[in-house]
């Protein structure tokens, strides 16, 4: 029998050659100085063109929103043509690719930001369990500085240009990485959003720095364009959120009219997060697990057998799977990526594990 992973999808704005999806993950390979990717991302990206649609690492909208080393921006005209080539080469070889647009709030350091700024948080709360990395090795965390309103509105539109710069640079479309305890997280979550202004005190202002980025992203580019990535009761980077349930209900209900191209679910923990969402999003879902392991062939088929998502997202297994789909349709073997060229480097545990026909 056919998985249902590897049968077409046609939705209301994607038309995937499959129902696998390549999730965003950090690789850390762009030049540091000047945030412009790698030269061998788009040989990167284009051999995992066999995924139905491809998600790219997080890339940052505002030189405040860097993460860490390596880590590339589309706010520049030579990082957009950095990207041009890579959309071209994943277009080349038959790919859909989107941008994700990624701002780490909290989760940097002055020592991976220009001109050692402090980094920028909806309130100025430290994470105080794990240290971050840097050129420098693993530091720990530093207070961040509360955003003013002014910064806050600054922001959103940083996210809107990139979007733009997105498309100028040839992508199909973009995705809002409001997950893993970053900047759009930390503004929902209420142990990390503690403002006064009308972007904090009460759900439906925890919620504006969402919708607002969403809807300026759709603007500048067409709702059609745009999906969103989340991650209820995540408690990952020190989000602790109080009613994860209520939370995303809402997001989801304000946001499920505007026609997006797709909301992306990250399930983790106790909260049923996709079947509790799926039946209050009416457009195209694309379910993902975050566990210690990477997740098999068949649990994401089982998600989109019963109707939790259309599309099922796979991390880690695209590293050193780069034909990830041929092997879940010949039942073959999987490798595991080398754990210490994960991030950074050049070639070798980028570019270079083979395909399953020189294996």
């Amino acid at each position: 029998m056919t998985s249902p992973l590897l049968a077409p999808y046609e939705g209301p704005h994607l038309r995937l050659r499959n129902r696998i999806a390549m999730a965003p993950m950090t690789r850390g390979r762009a030049d540091d100085v000047t945030g412009v990717p790698h030269p061998l991302t788009g040989e990167y990206y284009a051999q995992r063109a066999g995924a139905g649609l491809i998600v790219t690492e997080g890339i940052w909208p505002h030189p405040l929103g860097k993460g860490g080393p390596g880590i590339p921006g589309l706010v520049t005209r030579e990082q957009i043509a950095g990207w041009r080539a890579v959309t071209g080469a994943v277009h080349e070889a038959g790919g859909t690719i989107f941008a994700q647009l990624w701002h780490v709030g909290r989760m940097s350091h002055p020592l991976n930001l220009p001109g050692g700024a402090t980094p920028v948080a909806p309130s100025a709360v430290r994470i105080r369990s794990e240290g971050i990395h840097t050129n420098e090795g693993n530091v720990p965390h530093v207070t961040p500085r509360a955003m003013t309103t002014a910064e806050v509105e600054e922001t959103i539109a940083a996210f809107a240009v990139e979007a733009s710069n997105a498309v100028r640079a040839g992508f199909d479309g973009v995705e809002v990485h409001g997950a893993n305890g970053y900047l759009v997280q930390q503004f929902l979550a209420e142990n990390t959003n503690r403002r006064t202004d009308r972007f904090g005190g009460s759900r439906e202002g925890r919620l504006r720095f969402a919708l607002d980025v969403v809807r300026a992203v759709a603007d500048a580019v067409g709702p059609e364009r745009v999906g969103l990535r989340i991650s209820p009761d995540n408690p990952e980077n020190e989000i602790a959120e109080e009613d994860a349930r209520g939370t995303y209900r809402a997001l989801v209900d304000a946001l499920d009219p505007s026609g997006l191209a797709y909301l992306h679910v990250i399930e983790r923990g106790a909260y049923g997060a996709l079947a509790d969402l799926r039946p209050r999003w009416s457009g195209t879902l694309i379910g993902n697990f975050n566990g210690p392991e990477p997740t098999s062939q068949r649990a994401g088929e089982e998600v989109v057998a019963a109707g939790l998502a259309d599309v099922f997202s796979y991390g880690r297994l695209f590293i050193a799977n780069p034909d990830l789909p041929a092997r879940f349709a010949a039942s073959a073997p999987l490798a595991r990526p080398v754990e210490d060229l994960v991030y950074g480097g050049h070639a070798e545990g980028y570019v270079d594990y083979p395909p399953l026909a020189r294996v």
